[in-house]
């Protein structure tokens, strides 16, 4: 296939040929073509020495490739990505190779997009869809980001996920009601500052009050006031007078989103894939205490050591002034 933008394909090459062969001029043949003299000749010599084939395209793939990647390293970007299933970014920093060269050696490899698997297997399950759009607040707290993510209890001994799909569930299993947990998440808009709580609904009153734990979290973090809260339609949310009434004493402004436009809260919607991958999927928990322990030490790790992507590799609270 020729490239996009050429001017000849191998019909019009065939024809400068046809033409030179008929008698016509090179500069005649460039002017009538639409192409330089150069190029005229180009392809009678190649027809000359090469005939029919010699008109074919040709890759542009260089010969040699001396500054290419080691196969060494490669194999440990591909490796860590299986392992890990964490992006190129964090991949870079862990083996000091370039985030954009770990992006081409996993589209080389054909390694799918980390939104296309599944966080606990890294199959691949979808394909999802990204928007242009993005922004970002001024400064911490202007706007912070509230969900909850829904989650099903682990059976003690572990589900099918720790011990394997051929192992299923045990008669009592299937016959107990474990039931969920909610992780209420509050997130901050310009820093990522994030704070969960694994809660037992997500009724309007657990949302108030959640709200309120957090946002003294996050005054202790270094965001005093928090102006807007974004929230999606749930009716937790929007016909809770608990609700309302735990904004207006935080002293914020209470926000929707756009009916069935879920990336409007797009931060904490992509904090919660997070959560999932990096935290309730990491490893195969066999108990509901077990992870429900995790909690608290990986959102420790999230805000004060993770390197978020969109704040140039640095963690959350590098955005905030100290406290103390």
């Amino acid at each position: 296939m020729s490239h996009g933008n050429a001017r000849l394909t191998v019909h019009g090459r065939r024809l400068i040929v046809e033409r030179f062969r008929a008698g016509w001029r090179q500069a005649h043949i460039a002017a009538a073509m639409g192409v330089s003299r150069k190029c005229v000749k180009t392809w009678i010599d190649r027809f000359a020495a090469e005939g029919e084939a010699g008109l074919r395209d040709r890759s542009s793939r260089p010969h040699t490739t001396p500054r290419r990647t080691s196969a060494q390293i490669e194999q440990q970007v591909v490796e860590l990505r299986r392992t890990a299933r964490r992006g190129q970014d964090w991949i870079g920093a862990e083996l000091g190779v370039a985030p954009r060269t770990v992006a081409r050696i996993l589209r080389r490899h054909e390694v799918a997009y980390l939104r296309e698997c599944d966080p606990m297997t890294g199959q691949v399950i979808r394909a999802s869809k990204t928007t242009a759009v993005r922004y970002e607040r001024d400064r911490p707290g202007e706007l912070v980001h509230m969900d909850v993510k829904k989650l099903g209890r682990i059976h003690d001994g572990g589900g099918w996920k720790a011990r394997g799909r051929e192992h299923g569930q045990t008669a009592q299993q299937k016959r107990a009601k474990i039931g969920y947990d909610y992780i209420h998440s509050l997130v901050d808009d310009h820093s990522r500052l994030a704070y969960s709580e694994i809660l037992p609904d997500e009724k309007g009153p657990t949302c108030a009050a959640f709200l309120l734990r957090a946002a003294q979290v996050f005054a202790q973090a270094g965001i005093p006031t928090v102006e807007r809260v974004i929230t999606d339609n749930h009716m937790s949310y929007k016909r809770s007078n608990a609700m309302r009434d735990a904004i207006t004493a935080i002293g914020a402004k209470h926000l929707f989103i756009k009916p069935h436009c879920p990336w409007q809260n797009g931060k904490v919607e992509r904090y919660n894939r997070t959560l999932a991958a990096e935290w309730a999927y990491s490893q195969p928990f066999t108990t509901n205490t077990a992870r429900t322990a995790a909690l608290a030490p990986w959102l420790d790790y999230y805000n004060n050591q993770r390197r978020h992507s969109a704040l140039g590799g640095k963690p959350p609270i590098s955005r905030l002034l100290p406290t103390s």
